[in-house]
């Protein structure tokens, strides 16, 4: 089905801007897959952070730098994310794409009848504090900024 091709241009270590070719369609599969996992079993917290720690162990691990401290460290973070990154992926693969098309998982941090804001299952009312609360910073920014 095409899955994996990948046409990048590469910045090596030393300095070269390379172009790369790489023909990966398990890499690719399993990754969309596992990603699609942890969204549902992760915050979003963990999840922006996650992103950060995939960039450095990729840039270390790029760089022949195997065995340093920092890589260990990260490592660490991985494998305890990773704890209740279990459960269930259905893919489709089609004209060059590996599409997530359904997940579960016992760790799902997700429930339908909370996201459908139904009036019998969440309670609207709830959030007014919220609201006001969640954007505060902003607003006082921008009354700094206009001089108030």
């Amino acid at each position: 089905h095409g899955v994996g091709r990948i046409d990048i241009m590469e910045d090596r270590m030393l300095g070269l801007k390379v172009r790369e070719n790489y023909e990966c369609p398990a890499a690719v599969t399993l990754i969309t897959a596992h990603k699609a996992l942890e969204a549902l079993v992760s915050t979003k917290e963990e999840i922006k952070f996650k992103a950060i720690v995939d960039r450095e162990w990729g840039q270390l691990a790029y760089e022949g730098l195997w065995f340093h401290p920092l890589k260990e460290d990260l490592e660490a973070f991985i494998n305890k994310i990773q704890e209740r990154v279990t459960g269930t992926v259905w893919m489709q693969l089609f004209k060059g794409t590996a599409r997530v098309v359904g997940r579960k998982s016992k760790w799902a941090l997700y429930s339908e009848d909370l996201a459908s804001f139904d009036t019998k299952t969440f309670d609207q009312s709830e959030m007014t504090g919220a609201v006001k609360v969640h954007g505060l910073q902003s607003k006082m920014y921008w009354w700094l900024k206009r001089g108030k």
